[in-house]
């Protein structure tokens, strides 16, 4: 299991969505008040607005691969799980993106923003889809060689 090429590829988007769920994802400062975009909320300066749904997709876009992993000797299911995980990311990317343009001209109606920026946790979800793709893609070359052994038996 581990030696295969898509193991590394699957362990890897783990890792970085996991990044991406616990390292903040954007900055912003606002009145001298800085805050923090992160995966469950808008905070800062003792106030809090929920950004559940964001939370929950990098959730399950964390755990998915994970679970990718384990199903090593079913690949059909495999290759699957890999398309309902790019699907995953880009609508973490799409929430991304929806709660920063929120965050600037929702929560901070009518009050002068000095500061924002997409912190390093932000562009994740991308790599992860190349990552995720290339996993697939070994998959699949995995299942071909085993259907070509199969027909010469």
């Amino acid at each position: 299991m581990i030696q295969r090429i898509q193991t590394l590829y699957l362990l890897l988007v783990t890792a970085l969505m996991a990044t991406t769920l616990f390292a903040p994802i954007a900055r912003f400062t606002v009145g001298g008040v800085d805050y923090e975009l992160t995966a469950f909320a808008l905070a800062g300066n003792g106030e809090s607005q929920s950004a559940l749904w964001m939370g929950i997709i990098l959730v399950v876009a964390t755990v998915l691969p994970l679970v990718t992993l384990f199903l090593f000797k079913k690949r059909q299911l495999q290759i699957r799980l890999c398309g309902a995980e790019v699907v995953m990311l880009l609508g973490a990317l799409a929430f991304i993106a929806l709660y920063y343009w929120l965050s600037v001209d929702k929560a901070f109606e009518g009050v002068e923003i000095a500061h924002k920026q997409f912190c390093w946790a932000a562009p994740m979800p991308i790599g992860s889809i190349i990552l995720t793709y290339l996993a697939g893609r070994a998959i699949f070359k995995d299942e071909i060689l085993v259907r070509s052994l199969d027909r010469i038996r």
